[in-house]
């Protein structure tokens, strides 16, 4: 369902699986695009983390990789972009080993043995010489970032190059959690398609290939009906202490912009130390909500500026925290103080 960016399953990497649970309109709309022989160069992937948004995004490069020609009978009587999971192209892929392939995501730094915080510019520039060599098959060469939320301003106007002057059968498929926040001059460039989340038979189907479990086992079910169509969530939630946690969440942020300070004190002690899981599982429901937000077409331009500049603080007091092992109780208190501000009139 989701990338390294947008973990949810070492079982699931859309890399390598050929299941897309919902988003059968999203898919039905980039195969009416390539067919009809005009597919926008650029596409602007939206949703909520661990939703499928990478997933769609493998599925519609093994796809074209898999038929290069738009207009072969193949494609124009495909009714998915499913392909035999065991084709060369789908084999290569899973192994990252598609030479017409780039895919930008953070990667572990080796000193430190943890992802860097952003994706590095260095890889971003690697677009500019990826698109300006010579595809080896079929003539089309894709790139995949996943997620463009992960880009800093010098990798943002780094990528906006390439997407000012894409070469002939070009494809750069960017995933966003909140594509709304993303700089106007990408976001002007790329067709834009916003993936919902998916209903709870979806999860529960999702998450029990990812664990083995029933689809109908109660633990699966509960997870599923909290996860708020993120198949990532419903995992994490599996583990019952984190779903008490996700309801301590909740809570508090229904409280906004006065949530009580003892439920606070709470919170922070249950998460506490300095588990990455306990973090990401956090900060997934802290950017749900603060997507919710900004999604309200009632809020006055004013708040929503407010709602986005939170955003930026609060996750980059986040990577900081990851980064330098941060004791996570400061940054419980860090967090509601900053979205209390943003939502307070």
């Amino acid at each position: 369902m989701s990338g390294k960016n947008e973990a949810d399953h070492d079982n699931l990497l859309p890399r390598e699986t050929s299941v897309l649970f919902g988003h059968a309109d999203a898919e039905q709309a980039l195969l009416a695009s390539y067919k009809n022989g005009r597919i926008p160069h650029a596409w602007l992937i939206g949703g909520s983390p661990s939703i499928g948004k990478a997933t769609l995004a493998y599925r519609l490069a093994r796809f074209v990789f898999a038929h290069p020609d738009p207009k072969s009978p193949e494609v124009q009587a495909a009714t998915s972009l499913a392909i035999d999971p065991e084709h060369p192209v789908a084999r290569r892929i899973a192994a990252q080993a598609q030479n017409d392939l780039l895919v930008l995501e953070r990667v572990v730094n080796e000193k430190t043995g943890k992802l860097f915080t952003a994706i590095r510019v260095e890889d971003v520039r690697r677009t500019v010489s990826f698109f300006g060599s010579t595809a080896s098959e079929g003539g089309w060469r894709i790139a995949i970032v996943d997620v463009i939320d992960d880009l800093q301003s010098e990798g943002a106007n780094a990528l906006l190059k390439v997407l000012e002057e894409p070469p002939r059968r070009t494809l750069l498929l960017l995933l966003s959690h909140s594509p709304g926040r993303e700089l106007p001059t990408i976001r002007s460039r790329c067709r834009r398609l916003l993936l919902r989340p998916l209903d709870r038979a979806d999860v529960a189907r999702a998450a029990a290939i990812a664990t083995g479990r029933d689809e109908e086992d109660p633990e699966l079910l509960e997870a599923a009906s909290a996860a708020g169509g993120s198949v990532g969530r419903a995992l994490a939630l599996l583990d019952g202490a984190a779903l008490a946690m996700r309801q301590r969440v909740v809570d508090l942020l229904a409280q906004l912009p006065d949530p009580d300070v003892r439920a606070l004190h709470s919170l922070g002690d249950a998460i506490g130390g300095t588990d990455p899981q306990t973090l990401a599982n956090f900060m997934d429901l802290v950017n749900s909500w603060l997507a919710e937000q900004l999604a309200g077409e009632t809020r006055p331009l004013s708040q929503m500026v407010k709602v986005s500049d939170a955003w930026e603080k609060v996750n980059r007091v986040a990577r900081d925290a990851e980064a330098y092992n941060l004791d996570r109780k400061p940054l419980v208190f860090a967090v509601f103080e900053t979205l209390a501000e943003a939502v307070r009139q």
